[in-house]
């Protein structure tokens, strides 16, 4: 993502205020561990059938400030208008690394590796600096009216379950272990098939291709605002921003066509983002 937006721009003086670094960046109530997963997807939608399945393996450590995941999958869709039938198989391999905020992102078609800072953990650094991920993100699942349904053992683990949106999921000490989903007719869900929690996991398990590493802007840098900016501007941009319709927002934040990762947003994921940017916005405002 780039700088261009306000909401960017205002994270990154928001993150120089508050001090975007943390002692231990604690996401799970589990210090390491490697979990593996089995996936499928079923349904049907706009006269296509979708069909497929994958596997996905999560490695971390240091309660998940560094964590890496692996995923490879498989999807067949087919498609008949009239009396035409067309198939198509897309396999996928998906790998990402997080490493104390900074992100990376396997591009294995281009053979290499895209490097920026998390969004989600230079957020919860700037807002929430001496809280857990893990509890933050919770707190933020009740604000888009999710809600705990209930309690049921997996696999040996006692886990929450938790609706938000659609999707269900079992959580253990705030690490997803299961996950399910109907959405317009495709159901979507993920398994773990085997864990292994508070174990030694060896450094091999987080070593990215060898691929050259192409940074992108780094909205959290200092270079992304003016060192001589003072609370007084930061109230009046966050006024802005909160007073910013959706479509506005939507308008703005859509407004670099080099920002892939915005472009390929979905409506409802980019909904999703401005209902979370705006909830912060009057947390920050609250203090």
């Amino acid at each position: 993502m780039k700088k261009s937006s306000l909401v960017i721009f205002l994270c990154a003086t928001l993150v120089s205020c508050t001090g975007n670094s943390q002692k231990e960046l604690k996401r799970y109530q589990i210090k390491s561990g490697i979990v593996k997963y089995e996936s499928t997807i079923n349904g049907k939608v706009l006269g296509s059938t979708m069909s497929g399945s994958g596997t996905e393996t999560i490695s971390f450590k240091d309660w998940g400030a560094i964590e890496l995941k692996d995923e490879k999958s498989t999807q067949t869709t087919k498609t008949k208008i009239f009396s035409q039938k067309k198939e198509e198989i897309k396999q996928t391999h998906i790998v990402n690394k997080l490493d104390n905020g900074e992100w990376f992102t396997v591009d294995f078609d281009n053979k290499e590796i895209i490097a920026q800072r998390s969004l989600p953990m230079d957020m919860i650094a700037a807002f929430h600096p001496n809280a857990d991920a893990g509890d933050v993100g919770r707190d933020m699942i009740k604000d888009l009216n999710g809600k705990m349904i209930g309690e049921e053992d997996y696999m040996g683990y006692k886990c929450e379950i938790w609706e938000a949106m659609g999707v269900k999921q079992w959580v253990y000490k705030h690490f997803t272990l299961k996950i399910e989903s109907t959405v317009m007719g495709i159901t979507t869900a993920k398994k773990a098939t085997s864990i292994q929690f508070d174990i030694n996991v060896p450094d091999a398990h987080f070593k990215l291709p060898d691929f050259p590493i192409k940074e992108t802007a780094n909205f959290f840098s200092n270079e992304a605002f003016d060192e001589d900016m003072d609370m007084e501007s930061i109230d009046e941009d966050m006024d802005k921003l909160s007073k910013l319709s959706f479509n506005e927002w939507k308008k703005m934040a859509l407004a670099d066509k080099e920002d892939e990762e915005m472009q390929n947003m979905s409506e409802k994921e980019l909904r999703e983002m401005y209902d979370m940017i705006q909830k912060m916005v009057k947390m920050r405002k609250g203090k």
